[in-house]
Formats: C-alpha cells, sequence, structure tokens
C-alpha cells in the first residue's frame, strides 16, 4: 500500500495555507521486542503505529503538525495546521530561513534482508534466549538475561520541491549478558556489547552473533573477575577494544559535531559542542590516524539510508580527515546558516516527532595494523573492552568510561585479567594520542541515543576498530 497522496495532500495544503516550502511524512512502523532471564521468558512486546507528520515553513520559521490517520482530508488539514503554527512563529522578524538545494527525486529505497526478523517464529526466538541464559546459568553466572528487538519501518515522503519518496527500513539486533556476584562486589560479561549488537539487517545478523555459544565464555568471565585485581591508577598505554571506542565515537564525536547543538538550537539530553564553526578546516581534532566519516551508505550499520527525513540522498562525507575536523552532522537548514552546501543528516524517531540533525553511521575509518600488533608493539599498558558506564560534560569535551574487562600489558602480551577498568580524558587531547589503529573494523550499532524534547530515540552506526591511546590515565576511582 502506498502512501503518497496523503502525503501529497498535506504538502498542497500548507502550500496553499501560505507556506514557502512544505514537506510531509508517512511512517508506518512494527516493532517486537523479547527478553528472557535464567531459562525462563519474561517479557514480549508488539508496537504498531502509523500516522502523518507534515513541516511548512513560513518566513524564519517552521512549523509542524501530525495525525495519526492516513486519509486526504485528515492531511490536509494537518498541512494547514503546520502552516498556521510557522505563520505564528514567523510573527516576529527575521530574515527568511533558508535551505541548502536538494535534488529532487523520485525514488525507493529499501535495506538489505535475508530473513525477515518479524517473520520468524516466536517459538524460535523465546528458544534462543532461553538457550542463551542457560547456557550462562550452567557455566556459573548467578543470574543471565539476554534480549532481542526488531524494527520493521516504511516511508512515504513528499516536498513541495517535488521529491516522492519510499523507502522500507528493517532492524534488529540481540545480546545475552552473565552476572556473577561475590562478597560486596557485582561483576557483568556481554556478548557482543553492553546492549546488544544491532544493525539495519534481517535475522541473519542475530543468526551470526551466536548467543548460546558465547554465552558460557561470558560467564567464566564474570566470575573470575570478581577475584582479578584493580585495575592500577596510572597514566599508560591504553588499548580500547572496538566496542568500546564505538562508544567513545558516539560521545565525543558523534554529538560534538551535531551542527544544531554547535549552532546553539539543541541542548536537550546530550548538551552543546566545545567545536567553533571558525575552526572548521582547521582544528586538529585528533592524530594523522584520525579519519571519522558520516557515511548512511555503510552496508548493514544501524544508522543506513538510502534517503533522509528531508529527503537527502545518502552519501559518505567525512568529519575528521588525517586529524583536521572537515565536516558536521547537517540538516538543511542549519547547514545554510553555517555555509555549507550539504545537508543529510536529518532523522525523527517517528511519524509524531520533527526531524533534527541525528548521527547516521560515524565511525573511524580502518587503520593500517591489526589488535594483534598493538598488542605486540605495547611494552607496558592496558587493554580494555565493553563499556559498562560513561560520563561526558554537556560540551563533549571531558569524559570518563568505565568498562567491563582489562588486561594488562606486558612485553608485548596479554597478561593478568583486570577488574573495574576505567580511564579519563579530555577529547582532543586523547583522540591526538592515538597512534596504533587496526583495520578489523565491525559497525556497532547504538539502538537508544536520545535527543531533544520531546524526546526522540535514534538508532545510529558506530564502524570501529582496536585502537592504542598513549599516556591515559587510567584507574580511575569514581
Amino acid at each position: 500500500m502506498s502512501h503518497f497522496e496523503e502525503a501529497g495532500a498535506a504538502v498542497r495544503a500548507a502550500l496553499d495555507a501560505g507556506a514557502r516550502y512544505a514537506d510531509a511524512r508517512v511512517m508506518v512502523r512494527r516493532s517486537e521486542t523479547m527478553s528472557a532471564r535464567d531459562g525462563d521468558v519474561e517479557d514480549l512486546g508488539f508496537d504498531e503505529s502509523a500516522g502523518l507528520g507534515v513541516r511548512a515553513l513560513v518566513g524564519s520559521s517552521w512549523g509542524f503538525y501530525a495525525v495519526p490517520e492516513l486519509d486526504e482530508r485528515s492531511a490536509g488539514a494537518a498541512g494547514r495546521r503546520a502552516a498556521k503554527i510557522a505563520a505564528a512563529s514567523a510573527a516576529v522578524p527575521g530574515p527568511p530561513a533558508e535551505l541548502v538545494p536538494a535534488r529532487a527525486v523520485t525514488a525507493s529505497w529499501a535495506s538489505d534482508c535475508v530473513i525477515d526478523p518479524l517473520g520468524v517464529p516466536l517459538s524460535d526466538k523465546g528458544d534462543l534466549l532461553v538457550r542463551a541464559t542457560r547456557a550462562a546459568k550452567d557455566a556459573g553466572a548467578d543470574t543471565a538475561e539476554a534480549n532481542y528487538a526488531a524494527w520493521d519501518t516504511r516511508k512515504w515522503f513528499v516536498s513541495s520541491e517535488g521529491h516522492r519518496i519510499d523507502q522500507h527500513i528493517r532492524e534488529c539486533g540481540a545480546g545475552v549478558t552473565a552476572i556473577a556476584i561475590g562478597d560486596g562486589e557485582v561483576q557483568r560479561r556481554s556478548w557482543p556489547s553492553h546492549r546488544g549488537q544491532f544493525g539495519t539487517r534481517g535475522w541473519e545478523l542475530i543468526d551470526e552473533i551466536d548467543l548460546v555459544g558465547n554465552a558460557p565464555r561470558m560467564a567464566e568471565e564474570a566470575r573470575a573477575l570478581l577475584t582479578a585485581p584493580l585495575c592500577p591508577s596510572t597514566e599508560t598505554n591504553l588499548v580500547l577494544g572496538g566496542e568500546q571506542l564505538a562508544l567513545q565515537i558516539h560521545e565525543s564525536v558523534g554529538h560534538a559535531i551535531e551542527l544544531d547543538r554547535i549552532l546553539g538550537w539543541e541542548a536537550a539530553f546530550a548538551g552543546t559542542s566545545w567545536l567553533d564553526l571558525s575552526r572548521l578546516g582547521s582544528l586538529r581534532y585528533g592524530s594523522d590516524l584520525m579519519n571519522i566519516s558520516i557515511d548512511p551508505t555503510f552496508p548493514g550499520a544501524l544508522g543506513s539510508f538510502g534517503f533522509d527525513d528531508e529527503g537527502t540522498a545518502a552519501a559518505k562525507r567525512f568529519a575528521v580527515r588525517d586529524g583536521l575536523w572537515v565536516g558536521v552532522l547537517a540538516g538543511r537548514d542549519s547547514a545554510a546558516v553555517a555555509g555549507l552546501d550539504y545537508a543529510g543528516s536529518v532523522r525523527s524517531d517517528g511519524w509524531s516527532r520533527l526531524p533534527m540533525v541525528r548521527m547516521t553511521n560515524v565511525g573511524l575509518e580502518p587503520g593500517p595494523h591489526t589488535l594483534d600488533e598493538i598488542i605486540a608493539a605495547t611494552d607496558d599498558g592496558v587493554f580494555m573492552d565493553i563499556n559498562r558506564s560513561w560520563s561526558i560534560d554537556d560540551r563533549r569535551l571531558n569524559f570518563q568510561f568505565g568498562c567491563e574487562i582489562g588486561y594488562e600489558i606486558k612485553n608485548g602480551r596479554l597478561g593478568r585479567m583486570l577488574r573495574n577498568p576505567t580511564y579519563t580524558g579530555i577529547g582532543p587531547r586523547f583522540w591526538q594520542s592515538m597512534d596504533m589503529l587496526s583495520g578489523e573494523t565491525v559497525a556497532w550499532g547504538t539502538p537508544n541515543c536520545g535527543k531533544g524534547q520531546p524526546g526522540q530515540i535514534g538508532h545510529t552506526g558506530h564502524p570501529a576498530a582496536p585502537a592504542r591511546f598513549s599516556d591515559v590515565r587510567v584507574g580511575v576511582r569514581g
């Protein structure tokens, strides 16, 4: 079923009501979640929502209105209401808002999907989570948890400039966690990530994760951590696993390069940004090894799409090139204000939410080394992986992270397991200390990035690989 007619009716009504630009999105989304604990399914959730949201631009102001009814009459009423809201906001004098050009296209796009995640029988899904948690329990976990989530989203987008785009995006992911309890101590180990691994793929992604096969090792490591020595408090070489580095990118790069934060338009949840537009193209963000791409075309990553929610086609560009800050995450209006000629990073988490600048796939380009080579080249240091806690200031500058597991590195070899490893730093100083980077890239998925008021949950991807940082403060006590 197509919903172009309803979207078109909303746009025409907004123009007739005085808007100089309008666009409308119909979104139909189905989602499913399940969780298990200690061999029993504990929770099963389904959700389905459908509706239309329309934006109208009058003067310098946007108006937005959304309705759950998918008929042309309701869509037209929504378009008129959006234009009325914009006109009321535009009553305050100001220069007209400009939009960077976007080529109007008629197009369809669908994510790759081998096994429809919502088509897999619930009994098979429940059996997988039950077996994973039992495997962890049998291997010594005091408690074990496993979960999966899946989304099926269809979009129809129409703009007054001539866009007519439909997309079908399927996403899913899963994870398992083993928890060990000792005398005044609780340790956890998670596979394959602290929140699971997620991507814009089908159920084949979850099959590849092998929850059941990896659950016993998670239990054994969680129990071993109860008696492992604490991570020493010192300044040393730090080697981060790819999963932890993905979160480091998300927090200290991804949010910082959101143009609405840089311009001061947005501060909810993640704060503003330490970056100054006057230094775009000249600021040294990191070492020469630091190449951060913004790439919604990355196959299977959680931030992938064909077109953003303004109709801009997905395209790869760089945020950091050879250590220099060269790009941002932008929308058509924010890019025009900043004097840039590109957008492409605007999305909403549903039909009833105003699209805003969001991360797509923000990640490190592959480096020239392997993890084995990085370890072998390190005489003294600490290896950390899998996030356990994070804290970063409102400017995305000063941070402290904790990981689930650490290991000493001595004379080019991994040594003792370390408990409660933590590290701290200042964004550009930390990234400038990166002196080795692996090419063993995984596109880690973040399905719960919060932003905006009312709050929106974004799905983002972060290609990352293990890397080494010099002279980092580790073992920080909270």
